[in-house]
Order: structure tokens, then sequence, then C-alpha cells
């Protein structure tokens, strides 16, 4: 009878997520995907995690009802990847009563041959990382060379009740830049121009930054436009002040945000992130921004959620396009201060019991404090307990939780150090 394997693959310039598939020939699975067509020769795949099944079909089905929360497209195989998914992932694999044995896959160099061999999980250096070179990948957009995609903008704007854009003035401040060609302009802008008038805006402003990196080929001279409709049609004003670089903390930025902007609409750069949301939330106007996903656990940030001064919009955002205009694997999320209703990322919240809450997502670090994955919520224990982001980016605080401390939290088990979380507590 022919063996079949469920398995956890990966490309390794793609580390914001993975592939789980179900075959009958390990290695000619894993030719197929390094012979795609159109694929960089640098984005070789290699097997993460790999084993023996006695019913494949029925294993990859339970696979995606068990984490259909966690798939890029329901008509796919790709999950998003980190640490805590893969070890879910695994988990759930390992423990299910189709499960046989695991095995390990292992690449000869770059050649297509591959040995089977058994083994446990393979760790960062056989699979040809190293915890330096994946959090560098996680920080690769603090380089600020990267545009926002016009469908990511249309996905959360779509969200909100048009009534909040109404009669207001928004402010693109972050190298938001305008042209007659759209391939020239920001993302941001080309969505409110194009829904101006369905929105019922006022006014649209947005500011192209002189950066040694001219995303936009508007040249190196700084500029601010303003956007406007009358009877007469669209009015386009830009204006190039003396000196200025059309950063967003220049004086003559900040004198337009305090005076003229109702709400903050941008892609704020990476490397000035902490400056750009001191600013931000200082102001007291409302914004709606993309930011790195790690920030709903980063000390630098935590205060602002633990003060309700800011949430998780609703989407996250996987992709960028670099100057190049090629996809660009990026771990993104929007924040707001506008109020949000009926999130649905909700459901993905499993508040329970602590015992019933399945073993493999529940575990106590060195100092004894709980540590819950997989959205798993307990709402009968009184002491602080650790999470990591998602649970927070799912609007954990809008269900009755609160952070307990304004400090990133890391955790370690056997005097290993484990990745970041945040503790909270019920309030």
């Amino acid at each position: 009878m022919e063996k079949q394997y469920i398995y956890i693959v990966q490309a390794s310039l793609e580390l914001s997520k993975c592939k789980i598939g179900k075959t009958c020939d390990l290695e000619r699975r894993l030719t197929e995907y390094n012979s795609m067509t159109g694929k960089s020769q640098e984005n070789v795949y290699r097997f993460l995690f790999t084993c023996e099944v006695s019913d494949m079909a029925t294993m990859e089905k339970d696979i995606k009802e068990q984490f259909k929360a966690d798939r890029e497209n329901k008509s796919r195989e790709i999950y998003f990847y980190n640490s805590v998914k893969f070890e879910n992932y695994v988990g759930f694999i390992k423990s299910h009563k189709l499960f046989k044995e695991e095995i390990f896959i292992k690449s000869e160099d770059k050649k297509e041959v591959v040995m089977i061999v058994k083994k446990t999980t393979p760790s960062l250096e056989e699979r040809g990382l190293t915890h330096q070179g994946v959090m560098e990948r996680a920080k690769r957009i603090k380089y600020d060379e990267f545009y926002t995609r016009y469908e990511d903008v249309e996905k959360e704007i779509s969200m909100y009740n048009k009534s909040i854009w109404q009669n207001k003035t928004v402010f693109c401040n972050c190298d938001d830049a305008i042209d007659e060609d759209d391939r020239k302009t920001s993302a941001f802008v080309l969505y409110f121009k194009s829904h101006f008038k369905e929105l019922g805006l006022r006014k649209l402003i947005c500011i192209h930054y002189a950066g040694k990196v001219d995303l936009f080929n508007q040249g190196s001279k700084a500029y601010i436009a303003y956007i406007s409709y009358t009877t007469d049609g669209e009015n386009i004003y830009k204006d190039y002040p003396k000196n200025y670089d059309g950063s967003f903390d220049h004086p003559v930025s900040l004198k337009i945000l305090k005076e003229e902007a109702d709400i903050v609409c941008t892609n704020p750069p990476f490397s000035r992130s902490i400056d750009f949301w001191k600013i931000i939330i200082e102001c007291g106007k409302k914004f709606l921004i993309i930011s790195n996903i790690r920030i709903a656990i980063h000390s630098a940030y935590l205060p602002y959620f633990k003060n309700n001064q800011v949430w998780a919009g609703y989407n996250r955002v996987d992709y960028f396009l670099n100057p190049k205009r090629q996809l660009t694997d990026a771990a993104g999320h929007w924040y707001t201060n506008i109020p949000i209703d009926n999130r649905p990322k909700y459901e993905r919240l499993k508040i329970m019991p602590l015992k019933n809450i399945p073993e493999e997502y529940k575990k106590y670090d060195d100092s004894k404090t709980l540590l819950v994955d997989n959205c798993y919520i307990p709402n009968n224990i009184k002491k602080p307990f650790a999470v990591s982001a998602r649970p927070i980016l799912n609007g954990l605080l809008e269900n009755g939780y609160e952070i307990f401390n304004d400090k990133e939290y890391i955790p370690r088990i056997n005097n290993k150090t484990q990745f970041s979380r945040v503790l909270v507590q019920k309030i």
C-alpha cells in the first residue's frame, strides 16, 4: 500500500507563511515546489515538518478546519507562519488519531535528491535559519523603501462607516506623493481621490518626502499637495516651501497636522515608527495607520494600548511593493483610534475556563507564569498570563481584559528565552 504523508513546507524568502499539504511522494513534491515557473532561484523551499499518516485526505481536511482562521486563502493550502503557529500546527498533527510517525526530509546542498530519516522537528539551524536572520527578515521594512498596495488600503477603509470621513480633512503625511500617472501616486492618495465625493471629504492633503530614495519618481524636491473638489471639478495645488524636506516631523508638516488635519491615514516609515507614534498620539487627532505586528507587544507602544489610546484595525497587511513593484513580505497591521464595530476577528478568541484549554496550548514558564497560545484565553483566573500579539490584534482588550503592565514580557522555559509576549489579565 502506498505511503501517505502530511508536510509543512516554507520558502526561504517568504518567512511569514508556510504551506501545509498532503502527498504520496515527498521527494517529488519538494522538486515540484522548487521547479515552479516564475519562482526566484534564491527562493528555495524546504520542509519544516513531515510525517506519515494513515489517511492524508482526512488529515488535511481536519487541519484546514482546525486552522481556518490562520489560512491566507480558503481555496489554497497557505497558512500564516511564526514560531508559535508552527508549534500549534505540529502539535495538532502529532496528536491526531491518523498520525503514524514523524520523519525529516534533509536536502543535500541544493540538489533535488533528498534523504528520509527519522528525527524530531528540525531546528532553525537545520532549516538554514538563525534567530538573528528571522528577526532581520521581520525588520526588513526598516529601509522604508516600500509601497502600500491599493487593495490593502481599500480593504481596510471600506470597513468603517462613511460618516467618519464626512466633511473631514485627511492628511497623508509619510511620502504620499501625487501625480497624473497613477504609478507615481501613493495608494492612499489614489483611494481618497477616487472616493472623495463618496466619503464626503472636505480636503485631502499629502506630502512628498525628499529622501535618499525617490519611491514615486517625484524628484528630490519636497512638496505639499492640497486636493479638493468644487462644482468645477478636481483642484490640485502643490506647494514647495523653502527648506522643506517633506518629513512628518518637519515644522511645516506639524503645523498642518495641528491646524488643518482631522484624520491621519498613512504608512509611516518603519525606521522612525516610535517617533511617528509619539507625535500622532500626542496630537489628539484621529488616525488609521499601518505598522509592524510586533507593536502590539513592544514596550515602546504598550502604554498606548494600556491607556486605550490605540487599538488594532480590522486587517493585517502581509505584502508591500518594493521600488521594482515586486511583492515583498512584511508582517504589518492596521492600527487606529477610530471606534471598531463588530470586529470579525472576535470569533477567533477562544475564551473559556482554563481546564478546558487543550494542554498543548497552555504551559508555564520558569517564573510560573501561564503562557497560552492559539488565541485560547482563560476566563477564570485572576493572575496575569502571557499572550502573543495575535489575541491583542483580534480584540482581546475589548472583551473584558487589560494589559497588566506596559513592558514586553520575555518568558524563559528551562532557562531558555522564548518569543516575546505581553502580560494581560481579566478586568
